[in-house]
């Protein structure tokens, strides 16, 4: 008799910690091994059981993936028992081969999100998933073909996520997401360009503008003379600083800097969304920050720590943080009287426009801002030298 089950295979570690989990087939003291596609990290593993325990990401998708194979391979053994076929565990893990290559909206979805985990951008990932769930919300199921979702698909999604409030860019996001996924289906051969609806449905029209998001330099600095009540609001208020006067950075990219980050009195980092190599003067009022913060080495800033390897850890340490760096932020503001909702981000759209108003060039400030989106300078970016750089840096003090 041949045993069919799950093991998480933990002897191999892939690069995002994970192992991968693999079909094991036993059948005459002989071992077949076919990989299932995804992986999890070992402590969501139930070695006992051959299961995801419910703490795993994602654990109703991969338990009910599981099943599915399992039951696939039974009924396989079943085809071959009732017409006298002799097999063994090797003939058996190569006879749904061919079937086990991703064919539905389901199976798409969740093969790109693991790939996203595998490359570290978890952020990404949990976007992903946040659209998959909405997607089985609305549908039932996802067990379709890319064929099924044509124009009048599509435009019943967006009524329906209409009907539950959802902001435009919200819907317009959750639609990019889903275009996004479909193309990478005609990509990898799956969908076929005939049958892609996003040549009718234009997910273009879906955006508004977004609310202001700068404030004046009067504003700025009564946010960075303010003297914080508690050490977490002051926390807030030093990281918007030094968002500010860095350029803009990123919370993701404040809270990966290390001290090999810090090269001749300049900032080094490749920032976390795009890639992109960015070297910076560190203002004065950012040294002061750098020298505040300095036991948190080898971090810049106490936001991770050693005890933060994988990236799901560092992942949920990031939501953490940054919850509450800007629930202060807002606090702050409102006291203040500021006209908008403070956050990080209101730091890096204000020494944006401070510097564009200061008659910087919009290149530059794309450069030093690490942007990808502004396609026409961007390829002009690489050109401009550090001491562009660093004068125009001097516009924040």
């Amino acid at each position: 008799m041949e045993t069919i089950n799950v093991i998480c295979y933990k002897s191999k570690k892939l690069a995002n910690g994970e192992s991968p989990l693999m079909i094991r087939i036993c059948k005459d003291g002989k071992k077949k091994y076919v990989g299932l596609g995804i992986s999890v990290n070992p402590q969501h593993w139930d070695f006992k059981k051959h299961q995801p325990r419910s703490t795993c990401p994602n654990y109703e998708e991969i338990k009910i993936m599981i099943l599915r194979t399992i039951k696939e391979y039974q009924e396989k053994v079943i085809s071959f028992k009732s017409n006298d076929r002799d097999y063994t565990a090797t003939t058996l893990g190569d006879s749904l081969y061919k079937k086990k290559k991703a064919e539905t909206v389901n199976d798409i979805f969740l093969e790109y999100i693991q790939q996203l985990n595998r490359e570290g951008r978890v952020g990404y990932s949990k976007s992903v998933q946040q659209v998959y769930n909405s997607l089985k919300e609305y549908n039932g199921h996802l067990d379709l073909f890319f064929a099924d979702i044509d124009s009048f698909w599509l435009k019943r999604y967006e009524t329906a996520l209409r009907r539950k409030g959802l902001a435009e860019n919200t819907i317009g996001i959750r639609l990019r997401t889903l275009r996004a996924i479909y193309n990478y289906a005609i990509e990898t051969g799956i969908a076929k360009e005939e049958d892609y609806p996003f040549k009718l449905y234009k997910v273009s029209k879906l955006q508004q503008n977004t609310a202001k998001r700068a404030i004046s330099r009067d504003d700025f600095e009564k946010i960075i003379n303010y003297r914080g009540k508690n050490q977490y609001q002051q926390f807030a208020i030093d990281i918007f600083t030094f968002t500010y006067y860095v350029g803009g950075i990123n919370f993701v990219d404040i809270a990966n800097l290390t001290v090999k980050n810090i090269q001749e009195n300049q900032i080094v980092y490749k920032r976390q969304k795009t890639k992109k190599l960015i070297k910076l003067p560190i203002p004065e009022p950012a040294k002061l920050l750098l020298e505040k913060y300095s036991s948190s080495f080898p971090y810049l800033f106490p936001i991770f720590n050693k005890t933060h390897i994988a990236d799901q850890q560092k992942a949920n340490r990031l939501h953490k943080v940054i919850t509450k760096v800007n629930t202060n932020l807002k606090q702050i503001g409102e006291e203040l009287n500021i006209p908008i909702p403070i956050t990080t981000y209101v730091a890096r759209h204000t020494q944006a426009t401070i510097m564009k108003r200061a008659g910087v060039a919009t290149s530059i400030i794309s450069q030093i801002m690490g942007h990808s989106s502004e396609r026409v300078t961007q390829i002009y970016l690489d050109s401009f030298d550090n001491e562009q750089i660093d004068a125009a840096m001097k516009h924040l003090l």
